[in-house]
């Protein structure tokens, strides 16, 4: 019985030491700035991203090594345009709930652990839900050109996921 005791109080001793980082903003389980893997990075300023979103560049396409590695942190609702990559890209997400949607094609959920493989040249864009932050990392190759930017993704093509939940599962 003592022994059913100790474990009850050091799990609920553990799980409190987990939660005591997260502020009033930040839902239970929410990453903190310490508990990142990567830093947040720089606020992106540019018109190929709606809402609030921050890169961290962790590899920059050299000679040596044509792949480019950013962390990007987007707050929820925020999102890229639409654009495409001529030597495609990887999304490993770690955390958050993000979206992902290839022209022509259902708005995907991508969770932490989950990887995207976004094909060469297809149209496409990422990112947060909107109620949750997406951390993803996007490794991009560049040996083909540089990343192409289309128009920004509507309001009405953000919110297919949700106006069409039943086509999504």
């Amino acid at each position: 019985m003592i022994s059913i005791v100790i474990i009850a109080v050091t799990v609920f001793a553990l799980t409190s030491c987990n939660n005591a980082n997260t502020t009033k903003d930040e839902p239970v389980g929410a990453q903190t700035e310490k508990e990142l893997i990567f830093e947040r990075g720089d606020k992106i300023d540019s018109p190929n991203f709606t809402g609030n979103a921050w890169l961290n560049n962790l590899v920059t396409a050299d000679d040596e090594n044509q792949n480019a590695v950013g962390s990007v942190t987007f707050a929820p609702g925020a999102r890229t345009s639409w654009h495409s990559h001529p030597a495609g890209q990887i999304i490993l997400a770690l955390a958050g709930v993000g979206y992902y949607q290839e022209k022509g094609k259902l708005v995907e959920i991508i969770r932490k652990g989950e990887v995207v493989k976004c094909p060469h040249n297809i149209p496409h864009w990422h990112g947060a839900s909107p109620d949750s932050k997406f951390i993803q990392v996007a490794i991009t190759g560049r040996e083909n050109g540089p990343t192409a930017w289309f128009e920004p993704v509507t309001d009405d093509e953000y919110n297919s996921y949700i106006n069409n939940k039943d086509k999504n599962k």
